[in-house]
């Protein structure tokens, strides 16, 4: 019996999980793309979703860890200085990012 990638992420919850942050991370993008420069938006993916690192004084996790993937070093470093405005962005629109990791994508 065969079914679709959609058919079997109903029946695995693990499966489904994974597509529910690769959904996340793809709104994520689409909310801060406005504020990334437009010659940068062919450089710039979504990357994984991760629970931030857990508070030392309740040690639980406080929000999660956003990746942006940049194309380059060069597109990397002007999108590390635009950090700070997109994580204020991704707040303030009530999503439960505490930080923004950069990864440079691999040739």
């Amino acid at each position: 019996m065969s079914f679709t990638l959609f058919e079997a992420t109903l029946r695995n919850p693990n499966l489904a999980r994974l597509q529910e942050l690769a959904r996340d991370s793809s709104l994520y993008l689409a909310q801060v793309l406005p504020l990334i420069p437009t010659n940068l938006h062919t450089a710039v993916k979504a990357g994984p979703i991760q629970s931030a690192a857990a508070a030392p004084q309740t040690g639980q996790a406080d929000g999660i860890s956003w990746c942006l993937i940049a194309g380059n070093n060069a597109s990397a470093s002007k999108l590390r200085q635009l950090l700070p405005a997109l994580l204020q962005h991704l707040q303030a629109q009530g999503h439960p990012v505490a930080s923004i990791r950069l990864s440079i994508e691999k040739a």
